[in-house]
């Protein structure tokens, strides 16, 4: 796996019972298959069960990407209060929500910790899981998240399909996670603060999402709800924002912004 300037960051063991897209193949499928509009960051590929195909129902597939924003520090891991980080979150969705229906999309409700927040301090690995009910969807929506933390940034896994498919997700998130690794130079453990810089967050930062620099997903999930699609494949999802409690102190905040637009099955 390389970073946009083409080098290799990380290596990736495909997992038992899945199959992996390069970078050229996941864009011919995330905007070819599923009609995304073009991107020009395609990310690092697509994780997918080796048995299914994208145009399979019910299935879901974990796209791989790197986020290069400086060193995330986790000093922060064993203060959070994932309770109340979580209420915050579901108060920006509210405000979110309110500005989709102005803007006429779906609304949606962030439900809960569909898997709560787990960091391994020692493998500098961290996995939760939110659930959202959009209006209009008859079965609600599963974002999960993986982010393994590197020298200078971190790699970027989600997986989105609807909630039943969590059982499934949790049972395999133990050998997705042993899948990737950084190189060697570009470890956790490699980190050189005379010559590296930090990120302007912690872990808080990336449960809540708040500086990731992509935009538009929630609107055009709406948008794809709203014109009647059966079902939303998988997508990366995200409310990503920067709850000032955990990530900037008092005082400041950060308008959400979202990440890749997601596939959809087009047979309405």
């Amino acid at each position: 796996l390389a970073n946009k300037d083409g080098k290799v960051i990380a290596n990736i063991k495909v997992p038992k019972g899945y199959k992996y897209l390069n970078p050229k193949d996941s864009k011919i499928v995330l905007e070819d298959v599923w009609g995304n509009p073009p991107n020009s960051e395609p990310g690092l590929g697509i994780l997918f069960l080796a048995t299914d195909t994208p145009l399979d129902l019910g299935t879901y597939a974990i796209t791989v990407d790197y986020v290069e924003e400086g060193h995330v520090d986790d000093e922060d891991s064993k203060e959070i209060k994932y309770d109340e980080l979580l209420t915050e979150l579901q108060d920006a969705t509210k405000e979110e929500s309110e500005q989709r229906k102005k803007d006429g999309y779906a609304g949606l409700e962030l439900i809960g910790w569909a898997s709560s927040p787990y960091y391994d301090s020692a493998a500098k690995k961290l996995h939760w899981a939110k659930e959202y009910k959009f209006d209009g969807a008859p079965v609600n929506t599963l974002n999960y998240n993986i982010r393994i933390l590197g020298r200078n940034g971190y790699l970027l896994l989600n997986a989105l399909g609807d909630i039943p498919i969590l059982k499934k997700v949790e049972n395999d998130v133990g050998k997705i996670l042993e899948s990737v690794e950084f190189t060697e130079g570009n470890r956790y453990a490699d980190y050189d603060s005379k010559v590296d810089s930090l990120a302007a967050y912690g872990i808080g930062g990336l449960i809540a999402g708040g500086l990731l620099k992509k935009a538009g997903l929630l609107a055009l999930i709406g948008g794809f709800l709203a014109k009647g699609a059966k079902i939303i494949i998988l997508a990366v999802i995200g409310l990503f924002y920067a709850v000032k409690k955990f990530i900037f102190g008092k005082g400041k905040s950060e308008e959400p912004t979202a990440s890749t637009p997601p596939p959809t099955d087009t047979e309405s």
